[in-house]
C-alpha cells in the first residue's frame, strides 16, 4: 500500500535518463538513526537488560520485525514483538516531537528536486505512523509518493518497496536513483535494479558496480544524480 500526498505529480525529468529519485528516511534525510538506538536502549533498560553496542550495526536500517525480534532474542527479554513495537514507536515519536534534525544537505536537495519537477518518493522501513509524523516536519509537498514498512508484505532488504515506488511514479527501476544510508536499504534498492547512492550513517558501505558511496548529501545535486545513470 502506498499513500500519495499533494506534491509534484509524476512527470519524468525531461532531457535526462533519470526518471525518479527514491529516498530513504532515517539516517538519510533525517538524523534519527541515533534516536532509534537511544530508544531501544532505554526500553530494554526498563526491562532490566543492557544492549551491547555491537548490536547497533545489526539492527540499523532494518524493519521493526527484524530489529525488535533480534533484540528480544539476544536479551531474552520477557516481552512480545507486538508489545515491543508499540514501546519503540511511542518512544521514537516522543524523541522527534522534541527535535527532528535534518541530515546536512537534505533540505537543499529536496528543494532542488522540487524546483526541477523530479518525481520523488520517500521509501522507509519505518511504520506509517512514524513516516507521517516525520513528513509533517520535513514537508510532504516534496514527495509525490511515500511507502512505509508496514504497508508492504516484504520490506527492506527485499526489493518490494522500491519496485512499488518506481511503479507508482511511472518510472523504470533502472532509471531511478536511490539514496540510502544502510546496507539493508542498499540491498533492497539493488535487488530492485535501481542505481544506488549510499551515504553511510552508522556502518560503512563499500562501493560496487551500480553503487556510489559518498560521505554526505552536501556532495549531491541534480547533475550528480543524473550522472549516476551513466556511471559504471
Amino acid at each position: 500500500m502506498t499513500t500519495t500526498v499533494p506534491a509534484l505529480g509524476t512527470r519524468s525529468a525531461e532531457g535526462s535518463a533519470l526518471q525518479a529519485v527514491l529516498l530513504d528516511m532515517d539516517g538519510t534525510l533525517v538524523d534519527t538513526e541515533g534516536f532509534w538506538w537511544d530508544v531501544e536502549r532505554d526500553v530494554f533498560a526498563a526491562l532490566g537488560h543492557r544492549l551491547q553496542d555491537s548490536w547497533r550495526e545489526v539492527v540499523v536500517g532494518g524493519p521493526m520485525t527484524r530489529s525488535a525480534g533480534f533484540l528480544i532474542e539476544a536479551t531474552g527479554a520477557d516481552i512480545t514483538l507486538a508489545e515491543l513495537t508499540v514501546l519503540l514507536n511511542d518512544g521514537f515519536e516522543d524523541r522527534i516531537d522534541r527535535a527532528l534534525p535534518l541530515m546536512p544537505g537534505a533540505a537543499r536537495l529536496l528543494a532542488e528536486l522540487a524546483a526541477h519537477d523530479i518525481p520523488t518518493a520517500l521509501v522507509s522501513a519505518s511504520h506509517r505512523r512514524i513516516i507521517d509524523r516525520v513528513l509533517a516536519a520535513v514537508g510532504p509537498q516534496y514527495f509525490a509518493l511515500t511507502v512505509a514498512g508496514d504497508e508492504v508484505e516484504r520490506t527492506k532488504p527485499f526489493p518490494d518497496p522500491y519496485l512499488l515506488a518506481a511503479s507508482g511514479l511511472g518510472a523504470r527501476p533502472e532509471r531511478c536513483a536511490v539514496v540510502e544510508d544502510t546496507a539493508t536499504g542498499v540491498a533492497a534498492a539493488e535487488a530492485a535494479g535501481c542505481r544506488v547512492l549510499a551515504v553511510p550513517s552508522v556502518a560503512p558501505i563499500t562501493a560496487a558496480p551500480g553503487r556510489t558511496v559518498i560521505a554526505s548529501l552536501e556532495e549531491v545535486d541534480l547533475p550528480f544524480l543524473r550522472g549516476l545513470m551513466t556511471s559504471a
